[in-house]
């Protein structure tokens, strides 16, 4: 009686084990998200970010969990936020912006980096070349820092009695130098005199528009950065209190009351690193995605801005834009 008591426990037993097994949910795998800017100056980037995800058949919640870092502007988090995403064990992180992606860089060889940034990955030491990117890194490039130029030009071209040019960069970014560097040899073959200006604060910001006057600068130009990008309202208002034509690389600045953006779109570039996060989840590996340059590149004028500053846009200038704005 024992024995077939037994017999019947374990086959009972082994019946009831499969089904355990069956019935509980593989773990979701974990991107880290990281970003230098804060979560409520991020929502349309994000929301592109989770598009190109679902467009690899990944959905929040559903087949994939994130972790969100945010700088909140404040650069010499990142490397902390980014040990903090690697010490989580994620599949991937990533990264939304030049400095974002160096943290991670930095913080880890063997997590799989997709990254979406506004310069040259290359020169920024990310990768060692766009086909065939070595390491765990690969992603997606705006190049709107080597768009500079062809903004600086048309800013000239759009208002030319302005002969002194100011540039607004974060000196936190590490493309301000170069960028600043290679602006000046433009502005010195267009005859222009180029007064660079460093903001990396709101008080800051509002010192470096207060200095413009005393500069004699007749037009602004502002840098990419995750930091300006956030401030779209705030720089525009600025523009608007110190009638300041203002070119930037952005829809969202044009918008909110300035003159000009010239560059690539940063949501559908967000869109392209989802994308690639998400084939990377499903196996693809960094190396063999070749780095992707964003061809969307777009002009918008504000001819209502135009109109109060008193310029007169050429229609040169206006029959290449993508949007004008009345």
């Amino acid at each position: 009686m024992k024995r077939r008591e037994f017999a019947a426990a374990l086959a009972g037993a082994a019946i009831v084990w499969p089904f355990g097994v069956r019935a509980q949910k593989p773990a979701m795998p974990l991107v880290g998200y990281l970003s230098a800017a804060a979560f409520s100056d991020s929502p349309d980037l994000l929301a592109a970010f989770r598009q190109g995800l679902s467009e690899a058949g990944y959905v929040e919640g559903k087949n994939v969990a994130i972790e969100y870092r945010w700088a909140s502007d404040d650069y010499a988090r990142l490397p902390d936020l980014a040990a903090e995403l690697v010490s989580r064990r994620v599949a991937i992180i990533a990264a939304t912006s030049t400095p974002s992606a160096l943290a991670a860089k930095k913080a880890t060889t063997t997590i799989p980096i997709a990254f979406t940034v506004g310069g040259d990955a290359i020169a920024a030491g990310l990768v060692t070349s766009f086909s065939r990117p070595d390491g765990n890194l690969t992603g997606v490039t705006r190049f709107n820092v080597e768009l500079a130029p062809k903004r600086l030009e048309l800013l000239h071209e759009s208002v030319p009695a302005a002969t002194v040019i100011a540039l607004l960069v974060n000196p936190s970014n590490p493309n301000a130098e170069s960028l600043s560097r290679d602006l000046q040899t433009v502005a010195h073959r267009l005859g222009l005199r180029l007064e660079l200006q460093h903001a990396k604060t709101d008080g800051e910001l509002d010192g470096a528009f207060a200095a413009l006057p005393l500069l004699r600068a007749g037009a602004l130009m502002v840098a990419p950065d995750p930091f300006f990008n956030a401030r779209s309202a705030q720089l525009g208002a600025l523009a608007t209190r110190y009638a300041m034509p203002t070119i930037y690389q952005y829809r969202q600045f044009v918008a909110a009351g300035g003159l000009m953006s010239y560059g690539a779109s940063n949501t559908d570039s967000h869109r392209q690193l989802g994308v690639y996060t998400g084939r990377i989840l499903g196996g693809a590996k960094p190396g063999d995605l070749p780095v992707q340059q964003s061809t969307k590149i777009e002009l918008f004028v504000n001819l209502k801005t135009a109109k109060a500053l008193g310029i007169t846009i050429p229609k040169s200038v206006l029959l290449r834009a993508d949007e004008v704005i009345q």
